[in-house]
């Protein structure tokens, strides 16, 4: 069973991604490359994802580790706030489109095994 303190930073890392697909339902790549204020909504939830997932990795190693791909999460967290000069909007709406649908998924398994609140 995943305690109470890891399952909020999951949370945290679930409804970060669940506003992201909100934010990006209906829209096309070029939307996302066209609107600042999209863009910046999107990379602030990744930003959200990144950070309780870092915290995750540090305080709850156990659980991390079942997180496919969880430095990479980090990272792209890390290239959003250290070389935000580099974001590249196409890379961006990619990861919304094909990775974010697997890290869900990832996340609502762990919950479920969480400690209720």
């Amino acid at each position: 069973m995943i305690n109470a303190r890891a399952a909020k930073l999951l949370w945290d890392a679930q409804e970060a991604a669940r506003s992201i697909v909100e934010f990006t339902a209906g829209r096309q790549e070029a939307d996302y490359a066209a609107s600042k204020l999209l863009r910046s909504a999107v990379e602030r939830q990744f930003e959200i994802i990144g950070v309780a997932l870092a915290v995750l990795r540090r305080q709850f190693p156990d659980v991390a580790a079942r997180m496919p791909d969880l430095a990479k999460i980090i990272g792209f967290r890390n290239i959003l706030v250290h070389e935000y000069e580099e974001i590249r909007t196409d890379a961006v709406w990619r990861t919304v489109q094909v990775d974010l649908p697997a890290l869900l998924t990832v996340l609502n398994q762990l919950l479920a095994e969480a400690e209720p609140p």
